[in-house]
């Protein structure tokens, strides 16, 4: 029997990362599409509790049907394995991002928010980004290429299974597969973010804000993703669910903390 893999992403339903995830892996497995249905970048883990959660059924490019969701990227996971597809799930894969997600970005990152979802019920999951991805030219995206690198690395999640606290968060660079110098297996890099609040005055004369700045900067150092993908590399990082900081632990414990 196929396994069963849930495709979702941030860039919503229309993406073109999207559909040639979908394509890639309907080679290897059953595949149902949940997607936003506008665009959810830099959303977070966020959890739709406040309305009502709408499901319309949609084709995508090639003609294939799938459902798009006015909730969160989140809430796509969320809502297939509570029922809506009526049959289990057994691998999430978010993506492809318009854009990578490495370092502190997965923080912010509504493809590997999709991707802890999965893990959070207990799937095996990867969030999968392209990196130097174009907006201006569509072209130019090798999306092609990053799904089946995708496609790939899910049959080894499949075969050989992944901690059920731990999914992979995987960038391609957005190249030419001649020029992908290989893969490795990476931690997460750190990013220098340049955000400014810009302070702007509507037409009723009421002050509005924009939190914008330049491109965020990055920290190149061995064995993180961000240097993986410097170096023309894909880059695989496993990402733990657990965000305690073990080591702090006992030097906490010396501070003799007393809630009185």
């Amino acid at each position: 029997m196929k396994p069963h893999i849930l495709v979702t992403n941030d860039d919503g339903i229309d993406s073109p990362g999207l559909l040639a995830l979908k394509q890639a892996l309907s080679e290897i497995g059953d595949v149902s599409v949940i997607g936003p249905d506008h665009n959810w970048s830099a959303a977070g883990h966020s959890k739709t509790m406040h309305k009502p959660l709408r499901i319309n059924k949609v084709h995508l490019a090639d003609g294939d049907h799938a459902y798009s969701t006015d909730g969160a990227p989140s809430d796509c996971v969320a809502i297939a394995v509570l029922g809506f597809l009526q049959k289990k799930v057994d691998l999430v894969v978010s993506g492809i991002n318009n854009g990578s997600n490495m370092g502190d970005d997965i923080t912010y990152s509504g493809t590997v928010a999709a991707a802890m979802e999965g893990i959070i019920w207990g799937i095996p999951s990867i969030a999968v980004s392209l990196d130097g991805y174009v907006p201006e030219e569509p072209e130019a995206n090798n999306f092609a290429l990053a799904a089946q690198v995708a496609k790939r690395i899910a049959q080894r999640v499949l075969a050989e299974r992944l901690p059920a606290d731990t999914l992979l968060n995987v960038n391609v660079p957005n190249r030419d597969e001649k020029d992908i110098k290989g893969l490795e297996i990476t931690r997460l890099g750190r990013r220098g973010y340049q955000d400014e609040l810009i302070v702007r005055t509507d037409p009723f004369g009421r002050r509005y804000y924009w939190i914008g700045g330049g491109k965020p900067t990055f920290i190149n150092e061995p064995g993180t993703d961000i240097q993986a993908i410097a170096d023309g590399k894909i880059s695989v990082t496993p990402i733990h669910l657990d965000l305690t900081n073990h080591n702090l632990i006992p030097k906490l414990k010396e501070w003799q903390l007393d809630w009185r």
